[in-house]
């Protein structure tokens, strides 16, 4: 079947229908381009980024509303530069105290998806905060395979999200989990 729709529609729409594979490896692209720095600087830095991965998830779960995924996204970036324009404070103590906002907000209020959603990515957020937290905590070399492993992970992570179909958009897990692999693969064999 998909053979004859790609003979039917053309090359052209079989990539279409793939877009977010095509931006995650323009995106790895970039990221492979621009360097990855000296290895302290890749850890700390790609490991503040899980954290930021998980965020998302948490905060989607949360609001309850799979179609904002990419608008949250791009709300976070703008955030993060922003916070690292300024020296005042660390980004990973933003990232944990919006996690504990939200965590005493679906305390209070309840989540959209019911609390076993929520739960699932409060749980993904305490674990891979620990592989980040842990990746700081080992000698460097150490630390870059810890952080690898945690984008591995968050693929995984993404895989289940776009097969369950479930607090992301399909675009966004599909986008996310390539992305993800592809920055595992470069922390392992590029840094």
């Amino acid at each position: 079947m998909q053979a004859q729709e790609v003979t039917r529609h053309g090359w052209s729409h079989a990539l279409m229908r793939r877009w977010p594979t095509a931006a995650a490896l323009a995106a790895a692209a970039v990221v492979w381009g621009g360097g990855l720095g000296d290895l302290d600087e890749a850890v700390s830095g790609f490991g503040e980024l899980v954290l930021v991965l998980a965020l998302e998830y948490l905060i989607l779960a949360r609001i309850g509303r799979r179609g904002a995924s990419w608008p949250v996204v791009g709300s976070m970036v703008v955030a993060m530069v922003v916070i690292g324009l300024q020296d005042a404070v660390p980004l990973s103590a933003v990232i944990a105290a919006t996690a504990l906002v939200l965590l005493v907000w679906e305390a209070v209020a309840g989540a959209p998806d019911g609390r076993a959603v929520f739960g699932a990515q409060a749980a993904g957020m305490v674990g891979f905060g620990a592989i980040a937290l842990a990746s700081l905590a080992v000698d460097p070399d150490l630390g870059r395979y810890l952080v690898a492993a945690g984008w591995l992970l968050h693929g995984v992570w993404d895989a289940v999200h776009l097969k369950l179909d479930k607090v992301v958009s399909r675009s966004y897990a599909e986008a996310c989990g390539v992305l993800d692999v592809a920055v595992a693969a470069m922390l392992v064999f590029l840094l």
